[in-house]
């Protein structure tokens, strides 16, 4: 078997150079023992990319729910903590934003993740109608961070133009947490309410915090400022640099307008 093998491969090479194979003694003849001569495989193009047609989404609910689809959303308000809470999440996309009132009452129930994911829900159910409950959430000091946090990120990608109150509440917030992230969400906010408010960020004890502020500043007001070492700044340096940004403010906020963003080219 092994010399049958052997003398396919000596056929091909001689074949490949061109000699006509006649045996053993003419291939110890010709010299050629132990070559090694490459062999092209013939090559065929793979076959081409042919579109699909396009996939086909169901449209989302409009229509109000009937008692029954009521009914059911409400038994599944218990079920967004636990195992089956993403199949319920799944299941108030379905129902759509009709379901929104009922959802919403998960915001004031027991259990964090319950409230959290019922934000995370009307995220995804990109419901605007949602905002003013998303705010007194976020402006709530008895509720946990993590969930205040997550509820003023998703009132600004839903409405930014209604969440300038929620960012001067957190803004003198005892948690320093909340601070940042009013800070941080404010420069997505294009208002010049907020504007003030940053400014006033600018003292904070904690230097992320101040840090954050006047990031958010520099990327509304496009105002290039004197070149300060904030990462090492203390409070007092940072009142100090409070003081300018409040002086050019006074010159500029009855005429400000929030200029476009730049783009990178």
């Amino acid at each position: 078997m092994y010399m049958r093998w052997k003398w396919m491969l000596v056929t091909v090479v001689m074949m490949g150079l061109g000699l006509s194979p006649g045996g053993p003694e003419l291939f110890a003849q010709s010299g050629l023992r132990g070559l090694t001569v490459p062999v092209q495989i013939p090559y065929e193009m793979p076959p081409q990319f042919q579109e699909t047609a396009p996939a086909v989404s169901v449209p989302p609910n409009t229509k109000p729910l009937t008692p029954e689809e009521l009914q059911r959303a409400e038994s599944l308000l218990p079920m967004l903590e636990g195992k089956q809470e993403f199949w319920a999440m799944g299941e108030f996309v379905h129902l759509g934003e009709p379901s929104v009132p009922v959802l919403v009452k998960a915001l004031t129930m027991p259990g964090p993740r319950t409230r959290y994911n019922a934000i995370e829900t009307l995220s995804m159910l990109n419901a605007a109608s949602a905002v003013p409950a998303l705010i007194a959430s976020a402006k709530d000091p008895n509720e946990i961070p993590r969930v205040r946090e997550h509820a003023l990120r998703v009132a600004i990608r839903l409405d930014a133009s209604k969440t300038p109150e929620a960012i001067q509440a957190m803004a003198t917030d005892q948690n320093s947490s909340i601070r940042k992230a009013a800070a941080f969400g404010s420069r997505y906010v294009r208002d010049k309410a907020v504007v003030p408010v940053l400014i006033g960020m600018i003292g904070d004890d904690e230097r992320f915090v101040a840090l954050s502020a006047v990031q958010s500043l520099w990327i509304l007001t496009l105002h290039e400022t004197e070149f300060h070492d904030w990462e090492a700044s203390t409070k007092a340096d940072r009142q100090e640099w409070m003081q300018e940004w409040t002086e050019w403010w006074s010159g500029q906020k009855e005429t400000f307008q929030i200029p476009e963003p730049r783009r990178r080219s």
